[in-house]
């Protein structure tokens, strides 16, 4: 499929879903898809919208909406994925060099919270604000107030928001989608009696704009964001100098007719249908090019994505849509217990969010893994920028944190499942956006550090922001992100073995971010490598002179990201036949005079260097347990010591935190094999926020499945669904690990079909009564896998590629059979 580049012509084509992903059937009776029906997966709504967190979401990964569900008024919160505020900026401080040896020699002495003090001068500037595009309201007044038999439902097999609801005797219907093919959001508007549909249509944006209506009788909007980065009121000439941006709504009507009294609005009369199609583009070029220097003239983009639907029909645009979003979502289906009955399926999913704590619904784990993987399709694409804070969907000029990327958990966290969860294409953006920055982080390197190689903070932006935050150092001083997200270039490569990818995008990249850490890395007085300042992200400690402080030298998670690109970057090398190369030979001899993992005097892993004591035990934050996971380097295997220490960590921080906190602890009790904790904190997530009160809440749900943090961030989403993937199947190059953390009890019977391993190896597992009853294994190239476990059990087992193998639940082979193309 060709990627829709927004600033170029696109063709898009049907494609088959890739023979490793399509597989054979369930191997046991709970296969409802062998009768061709799909288990139903739907958020449902009792009622429109009243908070922007009860609209339902949908998107293609560029063009977002919030789906409100009204009656007399419908609202379509509008953004698209490049609207942002600011410009490129310069994100080197040449004064940093002096600062940071400064820093140095305070940490040296032991003067850590001097050393804090002294470090916020090595902040840099605020990122870019994400930006809303608009909102496209319906106005139905003249039809009347009184309504019966309401349905908002989103439905995650089809990608698709309904509204319906009687009218006397009119059944009216709204169905919402957002066309990845045809890069548009699709309204069809309808009634069972015709001349029925009669409305307002309007588009309005919160930044500058201007609406009319043009000779094909659609209304145009055209607006800029401000390049300024400040949140405060922007002048006139700041508000035009931005991003510019063009949205385009067209109507096709069904019999009825179409006029505008004011320039701005259309009014549709007595139409038996109506369709609105909207197109949107925007002047980004690219990060590195100003707003200003852009050739790209947005409303010519939004109408020639526009001309190339015309002649098609709704039902082949429709269509379209089905074909390319299911080759996707299809690919993994899970089945925790029964099939939902038609009274809890009816119920909306605000109600069984409540009774969860009572009935622990599994059915509703089903729904919530699903969504995640549904946000991730549609908030990620190829072509598209990557998923923010927010995803695709954000309403204020303001949002919460920006709605920027994170790089000290968040951005990160919105990826997890795009492997695991067989949405490998669903992460190109990361990696183009990883190439951004590693250009702009090697300035930051060079001038702020002296060093060779690229280097990225924790916030960055769609300008690929590399420097400092602005502001405090607990959060603003961490050039580890950047290393961060290049382990999930190696980690691409362990699932697919792309080995082209691995030579041409991976390997560049993980050998720039390991030139940086080795000259970050100095050589302490005990002779380790240190790294020096360093924080454990947004964690304080108490430093010997009794205050709060948050830099000292060689921080856990520091050490632990640099083991794993260290080893990544040896791997890889020897993959790609560059073993001997210099890179290589100084990592071989940088590795073993890391810092090994310390085990503090209450048991648990130190978070520090140093046996600080921690101001704050229930700290959000897990940093320190990187290595368990998403790390490599702590494993029950290998470590047991280290997993009790491990453990020991996650019972101190507690079950309380923000969503994303709550599903990182849920995939660390998975990585431990402990099914009881990991299943706590999937309870745990299941508790609905109130948006009148989310303040009162830590993490939690909305009543559109949107987790909390407070406020809504996306990340806990994404990253619900890793974890249960997680509970399921874990995976090295050499081991497959059957339902390692699987709540027995709880889900005694399930099947999961699709879920990736490493390897390119897929799987589907079924369970009777809490036990592994059969597994199917494949991949389609040779693969060397060679143990397969479950629970004590270990077999050896070798893969050959283009079978498919199917093992009983004591780990023999009983079947095997071609894979079918």
């Amino acid at each position: 499929m060709a990627k829709p580049e927004q600033d170029s012509d696109w063709v898009w084509v049907r494609t088959p879903p890739e023979s490793d992903t399509a597989g054979p059937h369930w191997p046991c009776g709970l296969d409802s898809a062998k009768s061709g029906t799909e288990r139903p997966l739907k958020v449902v709504f009792s009622q429109p919208a009243k908070y922007w967190t009860d609209a339902a979401p949908i998107g293609n990964g560029r063009l977002g909406a919030m789906v409100w569900g009204g009656v007399t008024t419908e609202k379509l919160q509008l953004n698209h994925d490049t609207l942002w505020t600011g410009e490129p900026g310069n994100y080197t401080n040449s004064s940093a060099p002096a600062v940071l040896s400064k820093v140095r020699k305070l940490v040296d002495s032991g003067q850590y919270s001097q050393a804090t003090a002294a470090a916020f001068d090595l902040s840099g500037e605020h990122s870019a604000i994400y930006q809303p595009l608009g909102d496209l309201d319906l106005d139905f007044t003249e039809l009347g107030e009184s309504y019966t038999s309401y349905k908002r439902e989103l439905d995650l097999n089809t990608a698709c928001v309904t509204v319906s609801y009687n009218m006397g005797d009119v059944l009216y219907t709204r169905r919402h989608f957002s066309s990845y093919p045809h890069q548009s959001i699709i309204t069809k508007i309808s009634a069972n009696k015709s001349s029925s549909v009669s409305f307002v249509v309007s588009l309005t944006s919160q930044l500058h704009h201007t609406v009319s209506i043009n000779s094909s009788n659609q209304i145009v909007l055209e607006g800029t964001c401000p390049s300024s980065n400040e949140t405060a009121p922007a002048s006139d000439a700041d508000k035009k100098a931005g991003i510019k941006f063009s949205a385009i709504l067209d109507l096709q009507v069904s019999n009825g007719t179409v006029k505008s009294s004011d320039g701005k609005t259309l009014k549709v009369n007595n139409a038996d249908w109506v369709v609105l199609v909207l197109t949107a583009a925007s002047s980004f070029a690219g990060p590195f090019v100003r707003p200003a220097n852009s050739k790209v003239d947005p409303q010519s983009v939004a109408l020639r994505t526009l001309d190339k639907m015309k002649g098609l029909s709704y039902s082949d645009i429709y269509q379209y849509h089905l074909d390319d979003y299911k080759n996707l979502f299809q690919r993994v289906t899970l089945q925790l217990g029964d099939a939902v009955s038609a009274v809890t399926a009816s119920k909306s999913t605000a109600n069984r969010i409540k009774s969860f704590k009572d009935d622990e619904d599994p059915s509703l784990v089903e729904l919530l893994f699903h969504y995640g993987r549904y946000l991730l399709i549609s908030s990620s694409r190829p072509g598209t920028q990557i998923s923010n804070l927010q995803g695709i969907w954000s309403k204020d000029i303001a949002p919460a944190w920006d709605a920027a990327p994170h790089l000290n958990i968040n951005l990160q966290m919105n990826y997890w499942p795009a492997l695991p969860c067989n949405l490998s294409e669903c992460q190109e953006p990361l990696f183009d956006f990883i190439s951004s920055l590693s250009v702009n982080g090697s300035k930051t390197a060079k001038v702020n550090y002296e060093a060779n190689g690229w280097v990225a903070h924790q916030v960055t932006d769609i300008w690929a922001k590399t420097s400092p935050d602005r502001g405090d150092p607990v959060w603003a001083l961490w050039p580890m992100g950047g290393a961060w997200l290049c382990t999930h270039l190696w980690e691409h490569y362990s699932y697919t073995l792309d080995k082209s990818f691995l030579e041409n995008t991976a390997y560049p990249l993980l050998e720039g971010s390991a030139s940086f850490l080795l000259d970050w890395l100095i050589t302490g007085s005990n002779g380790y490598l240190e790294t020096n300042p360093s924080t454990s992200p947004e964690h304080a400690f108490i430093a010997s002179d009794g205050k709060n402080a948050s830099v000292s030298y060689s921080t856990t998670m520091d050490m632990a990201i640099i083991r794993e690109i260290f080893v990544s970057v040896i791997s890889s090398a020897e993959i790609l036949g560059k073993s001997q190369t210099d890179l290589v030979a100084k990592i071989k001899t940088a590795l073993p005079k890391l810092p090994p993992y310390k085990i503090a005097r209450d048991g648990t892993v130190m978070e520090w260097a140093l046996d600080f004591q921690d101001p704050e035990i229930h700290h959000r934050h897990v940093s320190h347990l990187f290595g368990l996971f998403p790390g490599h380097t702590i494993t029950p295997e290998k470590t047991p010591d280290l997993c009790k220490a491990v453990a020991n960590s996650l019972y101190k921080r507690g079950v309380e935190g923000p969503g994303w906190s709550t599903v990182w602890k849920m995939a660390l009790w998975a990585r431990l094999h402990s099914s009881e904790q990991a299943y706590t904190m999937v309870k745990h997530l299941f508790d609905l926020v109130d948006p009148a009160y989310e303040r009162d809440y830590e993490g939690g749900l909305y009543s559109n499945l949107f987790t909390a943090h407070p406020p809504f961030q996306i990340d806990a989403n994404y990253g619900f669904s890793a974890g249960i993937a997680e509970i399921l199947v874990q995976s090295t190059e050499q081991e497959l690990h059957l339902l390692p953390a699987l709540p027995r009890e709880r889900w005694p019977n399930g099947c999961v079909k699709g879920l990736k391993a490493r390897g390119r190896v897929t799987v589907n597992i079924c369970w009777k009564k809490g036990q592994l009853h059969e597994a199917l294994v494949w991949c389609n190239v040779q693969n060397n896998i060679e143990r397969l476990r479950y629970r004590e059990q270990v077999a050896t087992v070798s893969l050959l590629g283009g079978k498919v193998y199917r093992f009983g639940a004591d780990l023999k082979c009983l079947k095997t059979w071609p894979l079918k193309k």
